[in-house]
């Protein structure tokens, strides 16, 4: 499991009479807190205005917000 990145990918199920044009791959991001089982001490820190910035103190728990509709928002 490549925990850098945070982007998986599904490949869902298409049948034969699916009404719509089905869509083969699917995206989801899983959140960083879920490799960390509890917070060790000393973890580094943003500065607070790129803390607040960002939505969270700690480097290893931000999440870049990739916008859907092609205009990136990080």
């Amino acid at each position: 499991m490549n925990v850098s990145n945070q982007t998986r990918e599904w490949y869902p199920f298409v049948g034969p009479f699916d009404p719509c044009p089905p869509k083969y791959v699917k995206t989801y991001v899983v959140p960083p807190n879920q490799f960390i089982p509890f917070q060790p001490m000393n973890l580094p820190q943003f500065p607070l205005p790129e803390a607040l910035r960002r939505g969270t103190l700690w480097p290893a728990l931000y999440s870049p917000y990739d916008s859907k509709c092609g205009t990136g928002v990080t």
